[in-house]
């Protein structure tokens, strides 16, 4: 008789104490995802050049790492190289900094000619081939382009709406160049 009444009311205990928060906590039950914050990469091992290794002292800091705030302070502000290229940019450090990472100074003046003849190259080669044809009998493939003056169209497009008829109607205006 005793074993009915006590295996029941263990059962309920333990059910009891596992539902608790305080228990889960207390026995590490909870999940507790890392501080993302909190997490530093460190500095790749380095062989010193004349083989000379000293042992580390225990609770040392490493030599070759920076602590956190120096890590974020030269990420932000950059080293003397930045700053060099932030005086002659006339820019922020943060800004030498940002320009320097994506590659922006690195990029060459002629950027825009070299875009064009790699853009011509891909049109070419996905060039339909009557166009080809066209091109080998002395055709035109495309009619030259001509620039749009903004203010004769606008006049044009009022002139056209005023009257009634469609804005199409009317030949678009160009730029002489």
């Amino acid at each position: 008789m005793r074993k009915i009444i006590l295996v029941p009311a263990a059962m309920i205990a333990v059910l009891a104490v596992a539902g608790c928060e305080n228990t889960k906590k207390q026995f590490d039950f909870s999940k507790k995802a890392p501080d993302e914050f909190s997490v530093v990469k460190r500095a790749p091992l380095e062989m010193p050049p004349d083989f000379n290794i000293q042992a580390p002292q225990p609770g040392a800091p490493r030599p070759q790492e920076l602590s956190a705030s120096d890590m974020a302070r030269s990420a932000v502000l950059g080293d003397a190289a930045q700053r060099r290229i932030a005086k002659e940019a006339g820019v922020s450090q943060g800004e030498a900094v940002l320009l320097q990472k994506s590659g922006a100074l690195d990029a060459s003046g002629a950027i825009r000619e070299q875009v064009d003849r790699e853009t011509a190259d891909i049109a070419e080669d996905k060039m339909p081939g009557i166009d080809h044809l066209r091109r080998m009998v002395g055709q035109n493939v495309e009619p030259p382009a001509k620039v749009v003056d903004p203010v004769a169209e606008a006049n044009r497009l009022k002139q056209n709406k005023a009257e009634g008829k469609p804005l199409s109607t009317g030949e678009t205006p160009a730029k002489n160049r």
